[in-house]
């Protein structure tokens, strides 16, 4: 029997979805600042993640091992990259910086893939895919300055701006380098990337306690170690991983700029503020910038390793 609607055969709303759930984590992360130590929100997080996919994958990693042995230098980046480097990074920047800066500079994302995809595989933007980048990231400053460029002015760049600038060094090289993913399952393939995470982040938590950092135990900081252990991490990790298999990092890249978008609503529905014309500027221009990258032609794939 045919089954007219696959979710993994739909890149779009794999990456839409995607987007939704790493924008509440941003926006669940500046919460816990304060409340949760940032390495220890990272590890927690993965360790979280780590705890739920096992039961389900423990059968599939050991008949996949082999692979996993083959290919754990590789493996050993991904964990570094896309896991616990970028988090260490991002969470501690949300310590340090302002969600109006922080939003804004994350809202760069595609353009840190695309000079990735460049260095690594001489993949270059078309004219499209660039304009397409360019008119989103115009929605993007809309929605974050409120219709009122003056917000710009006003911003004052400081350390926890470097990190997330760093922050999404890091993790362009991991986007860029899904096109390698060894030929394993997508969940082995998490399962494998998670675990090295977690274990490259214990070392820098610990050293965080011993410096004296505690979690306040609440139902509130529980329940963000779970939503971050569960949604952003496992589900959404397997949506943009069979995103970018599907149609490529930098036609998946623009997607970025829906997080700004998905927070402005969180904020609407949850926090009581009032939808007003530059929200919906800023939607229509974040979209048809999305349209506008994701419908250019891609590049042929490259062969995973083997």
């Amino acid at each position: 029997m045919r089954v007219p609607f696959r979710l993994a055969d739909r890149p779009y709303l794999l990456l839409s979805l995607t987007s939704l759930f790493w924008a509440g984590n941003l926006v669940l992360g500046r919460f816990a600042a304060g409340e949760i130590p940032p390495l220890l929100l990272g590890f927690l997080r993965w360790l979280g993640a780590s705890l739920f996919i096992l039961p389900f994958v423990w059968k599939d990693l050991r008949k996949e091992w082999p692979a996993i042995r083959t290919n754990l230098p590789i493996l050993a980046l991904f964990s570094a990259t896309g896991i616990a480097g970028y988090n260490a990074l991002a969470y501690t920047a949300l310590n340090h910086t302002e969600a109006l800066n922080s939003l804004l500079i994350q809202s760069t994302g595609p353009l840190f893939i695309a000079v990735w995809c460049y260095a690594l595989w001489g993949d270059r933007l078309t004219l499209r895919q660039l304009g397409g980048i360019l008119t989103s990231l115009t929605g993007v400053v809309v929605i974050i300055c409120r219709g009122d460029l003056v917000h710009l002015t006003n911003l004052s760049l400081n350390g926890g701006d470097l990190l997330v600038v760093l922050s999404l060094l890091v993790y362009g090289c991991y986007a860029a380098f899904l096109r390698k993913r060894p030929r394993m399952s997508h969940l082995s393939f998490l399962a494998a990337t998670i675990l090295g995470g977690a274990a490259l982040l214990a070392p820098f938590a610990a050293y965080e306690f011993l410096q004296g950092a505690r979690m306040h135990v609440m139902p509130a900081t529980l329940g963000v170690v779970l939503y971050v252990a569960l949604l952003p991490s496992l589900i959404a990790y397997l949506m943009f991983t069979r995103g970018v298999e599907l149609i490529g990092a930098n036609r998946a890249s623009p997607f970025f700029h829906l997080m700004p978008v998905f927070g402005s609503v969180i904020a609407i529905l949850f926090l009581g503020e009032t939808p007003q014309l530059f929200h919906a500027i800023g939607f229509a221009l974040v979209l048809s910038g999305v349209f506008v990258a994701t419908t250019a032609k891609a590049p042929a794939p490259a062969e995973p390793l083997h």
